[in-house]
């Protein structure tokens, strides 16, 4: 008989594809507790634009790793991976069910790899020249350099994810080893968690697309304006600037550009995020697709769900 491990269910895709309402009717009916998978909604305030599931929402489910850091402060994937691995084991060890939720694959994928992060060099002044860098030549110039070296790991970050593309070449140049052979040495030991991953895709990208739409209109009804202003006003840190929903609307608050073409442009940046997001978890081969636009409601598609989860339970313990 296999060895049999605690699972965790994780409920990935792309943003607007009803992740959190379908994780929530899972943890109702499997006794679950939800660990979040989002890089942006860890943070405190930051609710509108990152789509934060509201009290009634969470429907009294106890969701853990959400609104817990301050946004000027700095967060790894090493301290999230620590964080969701004491949350599963605290969720398991009350006898219910860890059901991951959340669209950053990065976070998925070193959590659920058991990903090692080893205390890399670092040096201050390297990477105050490369920030410089980025700033004189623009952060695709360092994404190139990184490509060169470390096509995959290039691959995986977006010319906007300038901090991660520093530290990828940070790394190199001080250690002489790609993050990517780093990652590679970590996976030796497995994970101490079996995971069933369904991963929500649609058939039809306009289906989703026009869902993306709706949202953005619906933040904005729940005054994702006056969210973004209060971060435009304070000492917003770069988690703020960085997250999609804060800086497009900060050439409206600058004079630049119209409320109008700035919401445009936030909804054009939020399909393309989770364009990115669809490719990165299309690759990984250990998630089952469900369509969205297959299923009448969040019920039914529970229900399929939870009849995969409960087959590849058993089958792993075979």
């Amino acid at each position: 008989m296999a060895e049999c491990k605690p699972l965790i269910l994780a409920v990935v895709g792309p943003t607007a594809s009803g992740k959190t309402a379908l994780g929530v009717e899972i943890c109702k009916k499997l006794g679950g507790e939800v660990i979040s998978c989002d890089s942006m909604q860890i943070y405190k305030g930051m609710d509108i634009a990152t789509a934060k599931p509201s009290a009634d929402e969470m429907q009294s489910i106890p969701h853990h790793l959400i609104g817990f850091v301050d946004p000027v402060s700095e967060y790894s994937v090493a301290a999230y991976c620590d964080e969701a691995c004491r949350a599963a084991e605290d969720i398991i060890s009350r006898g219910r069910v860890p059901v991951l939720v959340g669209g950053t694959g990065l976070y998925y994928s070193s959590f659920s790899d058991n990903i090692r992060f080893p205390d890399a060099a670092s040096d201050p002044a390297l990477r105050q020249e490369l920030k410089e860098t980025a700033l004189r030549e623009g952060t695709g110039a360092l994404l190139e350099r990184l490509r060169e070296v470390d096509p995959n790991r290039a691959a995986r970050l977006h010319e906007n994810d300038t901090d991660r593309i520093i530290r990828a070449l940070e790394v190199y140049i001080l250690t002489g080893q790609t993050i990517t052979r780093q990652e590679q040495l970590s996976r030796s030991e497995p994970s101490p968690f079996r995971f069933v991953t369904a991963f929500l895709d649609a058939r039809d990208r306009s289906y989703l697309y026009d869902r993306i739409n709706r949202r953005v209109d619906m933040m904005l009804e729940s005054g994702l304006l006056d969210e973004a202003k209060r971060f435009y006003d304070s000492e917003r840190g770069k988690t703020a600037v960085q997250a999609i929903g804060y800086k497009e609307l900060f050439p409206y608050f600058e004079g630049n550009a119209s409320l109008e073409e700035c919401v445009e442009n936030l909804k054009m940046q939020t399909r393309r995020y989770a364009k990115r997001q669809l490719t990165w978890f299309r690759r990984d081969e250990r998630a089952k697709a469900f369509y969205i636009d297959d299923y009448p409601d969040t019920a039914s598609l529970a229900e399929a769900v939870l009849e995969y989860f409960i087959k590849e339970g058993d089958a792993g313990v075979k």
